[in-house]
C-alpha cells in the first residue's frame, strides 16, 4: 500500500518521518474530530498491519513514531473516555450489561435507510467507507487471542474462524466484501480509500487498533467485539435486502446475509464465553468491557450521522424504522 497524502501536520509529519524525512514533531496536536489527526494515528497503526510499500518493514518500532503515536493517544482516548463512559455495575452480569447498553443506543438507523430509500450511489458511498476496515478483516480482534486462555481464549477463536472463512479463502468475510465492492465498480485493493473517507470512518478503525494494540486494553477490546457481533444481524439483512433492490445477485449480496446467521450465534458467544467469562477471570475489566462496547456503538453512530446528513437525510424517525 502507498502512503496516503496528508490532511495536515500531523499526517504530515508522520507520513514525511516514514520517507526518512527528520524533523521535530509538531504542536499542538489538534482534536480527535479532526481529518488530520485521525490519519495520523490511522497510519502510525497500519504500520502494525501490513505497512506501506515506502516505509521500512521495522518503521513499526521506531522509537520516534512511537512516541509520537503515544502522544495522539493520550489525547485519543481521554476523548473516547469522555465520550463513552458507561457506569458498570457490580451485581449484573456482563452479559446483561451488554445488552442494555445495545437497547438504550438511540442512534439513527442507517441500516434502515440503506434498505428502503439509498440510492445506488449512496449505497455506494456507505461501502466505500466501511472497506477501510472490513478489509482488514478481523485483524484487530485476533490481537486478543494470545492474551487470553481457556474458554475465553476459546470463544474468541470460534468467532474469529468463522469471520476467517473456516479455512476456506473464497469464505472469508474480506473476500465475500471484495465481491460487493466489485459489484458497485469500486476498486477492492486493501486501503485504496484511505485517502477519501472522512476523520470519522478512521476513527472507527482506530478505536479497534487502540484496543488491540495495547495489552491493558483486552476487555475493551472484547466488549467492542460483543457489540459489533450483538448488532450485526438486523442490520445486515437490511444491508442484503437494499443490496437486492438495487440490483445485486445472491453472491454480490452475500457478505450481508453470510452475517445474518453466523453474528446470531455469535452475539451468545461473544457475549456470555466470551465477555461473560472474561469478566468471571478479570472482574476489574468489567467497565472496559462495557466502554469498549460503548466506542464501538457511539463512533458507528458518529459514521451514520456523517453519511445521512451528507445525502441530506431527515435523521428523525430513522432510529426505529
Amino acid at each position: 500500500m502507498q502512503l496516503p497524502p496528508p490532511r495536515g501536520p500531523l499526517s504530515g509529519w508522520v507520513i514525511d518521518h516514514l520517507r526518512g524525512v527528520r524533523r521535530p514533531a509538531p504542536r499542538p496536536l489538534g482534536s480527535p474530530t479532526d481529518d488530520d489527526f485521525q490519519l495520523a494515528l490511522w497510519c502510525c497503526y497500519e504500520l502494525h498491519y501490513r505497512g506501506f510499500a515506502e516505509a521500512p518493514p521495522d518503521a513499526e518500532w521506531d522509537t520516534g513514531l512511537l512516541t509520537f503515536r503515544a502522544e495522539l493517544e493520550q489525547v485519543w482516548t481521554e476523548w473516547l473516555q469522555a465520550l463513552c463512559a458507561p457506569e458498570p455495575s457490580a451485581t449484573e452480569p456482563v452479559a446483561t450489561q451488554l445488552r442494555a447498553l445495545i437497547d438504550a443506543d438511540d442512534g439513527p438507523s442507517l441500516a434502515a435507510y440503506l434498505h428502503r430509500h439509498a440510492t445506488f450511489g449512496q449505497f455506494r458511498e456507505f461501502v466505500l467507507n466501511r472497506s477501510v476496515y472490513q478489509l482488514k478483516e478481523a485483524d484487530p480482534h485476533s490481537y486478543g487471542i494470545p492474551r487470553l486462555d481457556g474458554a475465553v481464549k476459546a470463544a474468541l477463536v470460534e468467532i474469529q474462524a468463522d469471520e476467517y472463512g473456516g479455512g476456506r479463502p473464497e469464505r472469508m468475510h474480506a473476500e465475500l466484501f471484495r465481491t460487493t465492492m466489485r459489484w458497485l465498480g469500486l476498486n477492492d485493493t486493501y486501503g485504496h480509500y484511505v485517502s477519501q473517507v472522512p476523520g470519522v470512518t478512521l476513527a472507527l478503525s482506530n478505536a479497534m487498533s487502540l484496543f488491540a494494540l495495547h495489552r491493558r486494553w483486552t476487555g475493551a477490546l472484547l466488549g467492542h467485539l460483543a457489540a459489533l457481533e450483538m448488532t450485526s444481524t438486523t442490520p445486515n439483512r437490511r444491508y442484503a435486502s437494499g443490496a437486492v433492490r438495487l440490483g445485486a445477485t445472491e453472491e454480490q449480496a452475500r457478505y450481508f446475509t453470510e452475517h445474518v446467521e453466523a453474528d446470531a450465534v455469535h452475539e451468545q458467544i461473544a457475549a456470555h464465553d466470551l465477555c461473560g467469562k472474561y469478566a468471571e477471570q478479570h472482574p476489574e475489566a468489567v467497565g472496559d468491557i462495557l466502554f469498549g462496547a460503548s466506542c464501538c456503538l457511539t463512533l458507528d453512530n458518529l459514521v451514520a450521522e456523517h453519511l445521512l446528513s451528507g445525502w441530506g437525510v431527515e435523521q428523525k424517525g430513522l432510529v426505529a424504522s
